[in-house]
Formats: structure tokens, C-alpha cells, sequence
């Protein structure tokens, strides 16, 4: 029987459909599992492989070499790492857009030139929560989600020794931190414009040259925090804990535009 013109459409609409959610990965997500269990001796080398769209949830990645590597969540299937454990990989220039790392371990990874935006997929990377402890991390995620996590003495700000001022700063304007634990982190010239900081302990935070403006550091403990040169216009200090022992809030600029 010959198909009526708008069964035609339809079922070239579903074949659409069908092959945006197909996954287009070099691996299953069983076969990731089994790579990394036969390569429990050495870091699984993973540089450049398209793993999008997988749950590779709660998977342990200890190591590992994911550079380059295609993580990320189409709009209708999302990339799923949440609790998986990537403490010490490699995920340097890695595509993270729509991938969720909510509750993953990523202490002490190194996250440079991580790919957020371009291609069909918009959405942040979440790290709801996830363990960035000692993370080298340099990208570009305003708005993103990532209250509750761990980010003491994570390393997120410029290095003035390998480039220039004002080149690859961290951008987590509008990023949801609350509740975050940023203490002893680096977070010099990054841009927090506007950042849900409520609750957040940044004691002993360096946050030299940080755009702060319309901030929201409300309940924060800033103890011990260096805040020279940072633009704090607007920000809210409201109910901070440790500010009389705050460094360098004297040499921070737009002060007195500041909310305290």
C-alpha cells in the first residue's frame, strides 16, 4: 500500500528523531567499563574518543586520559558521569556541554581549556556537589550549576607565569555556588559577576583581581580571604563570617559601592 504524503512526513520526522538520540560514540558504555577494568595497571588512554551520550555514571576513571575527549549530552539524552570518579584525569580541551558530573570525584584533575559552548548543545556541565578539590580548571561556565561542591584549593584563576594578564580567565558569572567550599582556592581575576555565593566558606580564598560585582556572598565565610584589587560593586557581604580578618578589602576597588 503506497504511504499517504503525510505518513511520509512522519516517518521521515520519527527517522530524525531516531538519529538525533542514537548515540554516535566509539564505545558502549559497557565496553568503556571493561577498557577501564583491563587497564587497571596503567591510566586508560582515552585522549579524542567520543563517548556522548553514554551513562558512565559511578565508572571509575582514576587517572585517566580523556583530553579532547567528547563528553558531552545531546538536548535530549544527557552525558551521565554523576559519581563517577575521575580523580587525577587528564580532561584538558575535553567537550562537556550538557554532561553531568553531579557527585563525581574530579579532585586533582586537570580541566584546561575545557570545551562549554559552541555546537547544537548550550548547557553547562553540572557539578552539583562533585568533588573539585585541588582541580587545575580554566573554562568558561557562567550560570553553571555548582552549589554544594568541594573547590578548596582548587587553582581557577590566571597564571600569570605561562600567559598574559586577561587571557583565559575562568568565567562563573551568574554560577550557582552556594554552599560551595572554596577555601584556600585561587581564584585571582577570575569573573564571578553576579555568583550565588551564599553559605559558601571561601577562608582563606585568593580572589586577588576577582570580579565580584552584584555578587551575593550572603552567610559566606571570608576569613582570612584576599580580596585586593577585586571589583566588589554591589556585592553583597551581608552576615559574612571572618571579615574583619579579610585581607586587602582596603585595596579593593568600588568599596563603598559594596553591600554590607
Amino acid at each position: 500500500m503506497r504511504n499517504h504524503p503525510s505518513m511520509n512526513a512522519a516517518l521521515a520526522l520519527v527517522g530524525l528523531v531516531a538519529l538525533s538520540v542514537s548515540s554516535s560514540a566509539d564505545f558502549t558504555a559497557a565496553q568503556v567499563r571493561e577498557l577501564l577494568a583491563t587497564s587497571a595497571s596503567q591510566p586508560a588512554k582515552l585522549a579524542g574518543k567520543d563517548l556522548s551520550d553514554l551513562d558512565l555514571s559511578n565508572i571509575d576513571f582514576k587517572g585517566a586520559d580523556l583530553s579532547g575527549a567528547n563528553l558531552f549530552g545531546s538536548r535530549l539524552v544527557a552525558a551521565n558521569l554523576a559519581g563517577a570518579k575521575l580523580t587525577r584525569a587528564n580532561l584538558n580541551g575535553a567537550w562537556l556541554m550538557g554532561a553531568d558530573f553531579a557527585g563525581a570525584d574530579l579532585s586533582g584533575s586537570s580541566m584546561l581549556s575545557l570545551v562549554i559552548l559552541g555546537g547544537e548543545v548550550k548547557e553547562k556541565p553540572n557539578f552539583a556537589g562533585a568533588n573539585l578539590s585541588g582541580v587545575r580548571m580554566i573554562a568558561d561556565l557562567p550560570g553553571a550549576n555548582i552549589s554544594g561542591a568541594n573547590l578548596s584549593g582548587a587553582r581557577l584563576g590566571v597564571d600569570i607565569k605561562n600567559q598574559g594578564m586577561g587571557q583565559m580567565r575562568t568565567d562563573l558569572s551568574g554560577a550557582k555556588l552556594a554552599g560551595a567550599d572554596l577555601h584556600g582556592a585561587d581564584l585571582n581575576r577570575a569573573v564571578l559577576t553576579f555568583a550565588d555565593l551564599k553559605g559558601a566558606n571561601l577562608s582563606g580564598a585568593t580572589l586577588f583581581g576577582v570580579n565580584l560585582s552584584g555578587a551575593d556572598l550572603t552567610g559566606a565565610d571570608v576569613t582570612g580571604a584576599d580580596f585586593t584589587e577585586a571589583d566588589v560593586d554591589g556585592t553583597i557581604f551581608r552576615n559574612v563570617k571572618g571579615l574583619p580578618s579579610a585581607k586587602g578589602m582596603d585595596k579593593a576597588n568600588n568599596r563603598d559601592k559594596a553591600l554590607f
